[in-house]
């Protein structure tokens, strides 16, 4: 089975996604390393969403993550903007 891809190109709004993975690993006291050898996903996927650098995820890593974390993809990801209504 492939891996689908959650791909998301940043439009000329102030719109973005944010992403709480710090917040989550500040609560349970737990490092990047802790975070891959718990999930096995690989460091660099996980410093770039810890950073908020990330341009792309999979979904099984979204997967991992919230199977870790014990919480739902919108404690992990969120969508943050301005205050327009969407078709505005």
């Amino acid at each position: 089975m492939k891996g689908i891809l959650l791909f998301y190109a940043a439009p000329k709004t102030s719109k973005m996604i944010r992403c709480h993975l710090s917040t989550l690993m500040g609560r349970d006291k737990l490092r990047i390393a802790d975070v891959s050898r718990r999930t096995g996903l690989n460091r660099s996927t996980i410093t770039s969403l810890y950073r908020e650098t990330t341009t792309r995820v999979d979904l099984p890593a979204i997967e991992q993550l919230c199977h870790l974390f014990n919480c739902q993809v919108g404690d992990l990801l969120e969508c943050v903007g301005d205050d327009r209504e969407v078709g505005t």
